[in-house]
């Protein structure tokens, strides 16, 4: 199933190039007082609510997609965690471009670890991202993105999936310069994630997707997520290792070789295979 979010915070499936509304369903999610919950309501119950989703699908027409505004498919994360040069030849490029290390110490991930972006970053693909600093480069990465399904605290390789809701696609926008990266990568607007979330049965192995990254036309980023120095499982065990993951948690798997500046004015175009394409402006 892809499930997104559309217009004001419109739940839809989408089947082809239509959007079924089922909004509906939201109301079988609890009430909130405060304190909120460390989750999201919705990737907390989509197991629960999946029937209805599918049945109210069948029952209301389809709206073209080419309609809608798309938001984040994930509204409410509570944590957006990045895996740092997580491709062998993304960690050439670092090393080779000062541009890209500002004579930084560019560490594998095995020794870097994993970081965190602010949640306040998180856009989806209809709305632009937005250049905070165009006096210095900023740079597109495209990356596969896991949407944590279940709580995962410490858990191992061999069960780490069985913690996914689903994939998307995200951009991990970035300011060069020596800053850590969890200030670079936090602008508001430079984790982009979309078009919509694909539940993790329509994924066999998140290990062997396409993924390619063009800026008005001209490809930039092409590569395969095989290529991961360290696949999701790891990256998931490795994660609950330091920090309980909730449902909604975003994690992003590292971004291959390629990266560059966008300017504003550009026009992203991104792509993974069984996911879909996303289109995301620059201002």
């Amino acid at each position: 199933m892809k499930l997104c979010r559309f217009g004001e915070n419109r739940l839809g499936v989408v089947r082809g190039e239509g959007v079924h509304d089922v909004s509906a369903v939201l109301e079988a999610l609890p009430a909130h007082t405060y304190p909120l919950p460390e989750h999201d309501p919705l990737i907390a119950a989509l197991d629960e609510l999946r029937p209805r989703m599918e049945a109210l699908a069948d029952e209301t027409p389809a709206v073209p997609l080419s309609s809608v505004r798309l938001l984040p498919p994930v509204a409410s994360p509570r944590k957006i965690i990045g895996a740092p040069v997580n491709y062998r030849l993304h960690l050439d490029e670092a090393l080779e471009d000062p541009n890209i290390h500002h004579g930084t110490n560019i560490m594998p991930i095995d020794k870097a670890g994993l970081f965190l972006k602010a949640t306040s970053s998180l856009i989806g693909p209809s709305e632009p991202v937005t250049i905070r600093f165009p006096e210095v480069r900023n740079d597109h990465e495209v990356e596969l993105v896991a949407v944590i399904g279940r709580k995962a605290d410490r858990v191992s390789r061999e069960s780490a999936l069985d913690h996914v809701a689903g994939y998307a696609i995200g951009l991990d926008m970035t300011v060069r310069g020596t800053q850590e990266r969890s200030m670079r990568k936090s602008c508001d607007s430079y984790s982009v994630l979309g078009p919509w979330m694909v539940t993790a049965d329509e994924i066999a192995d998140p290990s062997d997707l396409d993924l390619e990254l063009s800026v008005n036309g001209v490809t930039r980023q092409k590569a395969r997520t095989a290529d991961l120095i360290r696949d999701l499982a790891t990256l998931i065990e490795r994660a609950s290792s330091f920090y309980t993951l909730m449902p909604g948690d975003l994690l992003f798997t590292g971004t291959p070789e390629g990266v560059s500046e966008v300017k504003a004015g550009d026009e992203m175009r991104a792509t993974i295979s069984s996911i879909g394409t996303m289109t995301v402006a620059v201002r």
